[in-house]
């Protein structure tokens, strides 16, 4: 009876998996052009952080897998280091991964962050950016990235991002659709 029960909770874990895989791949993902989802999210200070709150600015909306790994480190690393840079393009970088808030609160304090990472467990809002992944069993946000205008509406789209040149190449849409 036990490894009866066991083995029907693995087939309906293995099931819940493989449909948060296949709901990923089927999600639509937002496009250039088209208005932004807004969303309330936490930050790693605890506060709640909408995307309307950057009206105004331009927003770098980017997704990432996952706090102190590798890649992660080394994409915020470069919007961090270029940050001065965005702040004088008017431009607001914001991070979004399924870790915690307090995930967050460490990973800044041990990398020296200081824009904005927000916690989506529930996994609402990387969903609805069509960035909802499967990495070895464990559900993550894709290396996504929406360049946002100060109205709200989506410029740019990035996926699959390489985080050793992604601030660079943000930078440079950045300074082209702020000349139009």
């Amino acid at each position: 009876m036990k490894k009866t029960i066991l083995m029907v909770f693995a087939a309906a874990v293995a099931l819940s998996v493989s449909l948060v895989t296949v709901r990923a791949a089927d999600e639509p993902m937002p496009s250039a052009g088209q208005m932004a989802p807004t969303f309330t999210l936490p930050s790693q200070d605890g506060n709640q952080v909408s995307l309307d709150s950057f009206r105004g600015k331009w927003v770098v909306l980017y997704f990432y897998p996952k706090d102190m790994t590798q890649g992660c480190t080394i994409e915020a690393h470069n919007f961090q280091r270029d940050q001065a840079k965005y702040d004088a393009m008017n431009a607001a970088i914001v991070g979004v991964s399924v870790d915690t808030p307090d995930s967050h609160k460490q990973f800044c304090t041990k990398e020296g962050l200081t824009f904005k990472l927000l916690a989506d467990p529930a996994h609402k809002v990387v969903d609805e950016y069509g960035s909802l992944g499967n990495y070895n069993g464990m559900t993550i946000a894709m290396r996504n990235t929406f360049l946002i205008d100060p109205k709200g509406k989506i410029v740019k789209v990035w996926t699959k991002v390489n985080p050793q040149v992604h601030s660079e190449e943000v930078l440079a849409a950045l300074a082209e659709a702020q000349k139009s």
